[in-house]
């Protein structure tokens, strides 16, 4: 297996001869993820044409806000999910980006049922059966196909349990293979994550960060499951461990087939590993699309300032790109605004945000986006492109000449979609 920490040699960049003295630059600019884990594997590729192995539609999750005192009335909810819709394909990736408290992992947490939805399906397998409102009773043979790896490998891990006893506990409770089986199995399975399968007796506190991940890895794919919700599972690494551990992901997926939901908050992780991201702002999704649309071609503001935000090794020696600031904080999820959530915080913001919120529009062949003002960074139209297709004026009011479409009811993708440059619909 190649070392993630020795990436091969670059043909158009010759390493440094054996005694040659290195430069101050080469000895203090240390490797960035995209070169540690490229090094491994190239980014996933998309597979298209793949059927569904989750479709969600309009998934909402409202926590209840009790009153204090004796008598705890319901004064308000949480809306930390409201309304989201996408699909992910089998055996492929979606990435769900934000910032911390848009409900990336509550949505994680909904599909694996570890939460109850309020509203909304989520039809899962090739069946599509509904799992949102099944009983404890009848989940449990669908929750081997659907497993979780948890974001803090130290948290996560029972440190009163063996390693042997965290893994297979999953193999005893389904009853999958036999009592004298068990060990076997998971030795198999430590051996499977690049772990000594001879350490099945040891406790998780004799291991580190990244090895304590890998357990946790390892315990997901004790019963064979057909979806991973990965809720930022290397984000508490260092960099080259994250390499490494994406690394294996990818051959986890490539060998057992693995439909995975990627929650992190790292664009450069998930653009290496999941062919389509969805980004989230404060409990919905306002674009989502294939890795190139988004990360080349972004529409909405909000995406727009997150990718600002990363930084560009490339072009680290051309000066650095204006970054986009946002203005004020995020609102409350027990208040959000009226209309689209982030006009309070939108350079582009009219009177029309305020009124109408606007609908995941597709706007390519795999490209969504929420915004009244959708276009790519300085181009940006002045009139609202949605209008018509509301049956609303520039201003949000209905206009009594237009009649409302039916637009961003699909959680997947259409043959046809709206052309921003001709504003009519088209297909390929």
């Amino acid at each position: 297996m190649t070392d993630v920490n020795h990436p091969p040699q670059d043909p158009e960049n010759p390493a440094v001869a054996e005694g040659e003295e290195l430069s101050a630059d080469n000895r203090e600019q240390p490797l960035s993820f995209a070169q540690l884990a490229s090094s491994g594997h190239a980014a996933t590729a998309l597979k298209a044409d793949a059927e569904p192995v989750l479709t969600v539609e309009d998934l909402k999750m409202w926590f209840p806000v009790k009153s204090s005192g004796l008598v705890r009335r319901t004064i308000g909810h949480v809306q930390a999910v409201d309304g989201i819709s996408f699909q992910v394909p089998r055996g492929g990736s979606l990435g769900l980006v934000g910032e911390s408290g848009c409900g990336k992992s509550t949505t994680g947490r909904l599909i694996t049922r570890l939460y109850t939805p309020t509203a909304g399906s989520m039809r899962f397998g090739e069946k599509q059966v509904d799992i949102a409102h099944m009983s404890n009773r009848e989940l449990k043979p669908l929750r081997r196909d659907v497993q979780m790896i948890f974001q803090d490998p130290y948290t996560s891990l029972n440190p009163r349990h063996t390693v042997g006893t965290i893994v297979g506990a999953p193999l005893e409770v389904h009853k999958v293979v036999p009592k004298d089986k068990v060990l076997p199995r998971v030795q198999e399975l430590l051996e499977i994550v690049g772990l000594n399968p001879e350490h099945y007796n040891r406790y998780p506190n004799e291991f580190s960060g990244g090895q304590r991940q890998r357990i946790g890895i390892a315990r997901a794919l004790t019963l064979n499951p057909k979806l991973l919700v990965a809720d930022e599972p290397v984000s508490a690494l260092d960099v080259s461990i994250q390499a490494q551990v994406v690394n294996l992901l990818q051959e986890l997926q490539a060998e057992f087939d693995i439909a995975f939901l990627f929650i992190a908050h790292d664009l450069a992780v998930v653009r290496h590993f999941c062919p389509e991201v969805a980004v989230m702002y404060l409990g919905k999704i306002v674009e989502i699309a294939d890795r190139e649309s988004l990360y080349a071609h972004a529409h909405h503001p909000y995406t727009q300032a997150l990718l600002s935000a990363v930084p560009d090794i490339k072009s680290a020696g051309h000066g650095r790109r204006e970054r986009i600031r946002l203005e004020g904080d995020v609102p409350s999820p027990i208040n959000p605004p009226s209309g689209c959530r982030f006009r309070t915080r939108c350079p582009l913001a009219q009177e029309i945000c305020a009124k109408v919120e606007p609908p995941l529009l597709q706007i390519g062949p795999r490209h969504k986006v929420a915004c009244h003002f959708a276009g790519e960074l300085g181009q940006h139209p002045a009139t609202p492109v949605t209008a018509g297709l509301l049956g609303v004026d520039r201003q949000g009011s209905p206009d009594p000449g237009t009649k409302p479409q039916p637009v961003g009811t699909n959680p997947g993708y259409d043959k046809e979609w709206f052309d921003l440059g001709s504003q009519q619909m088209v297909s390929a």
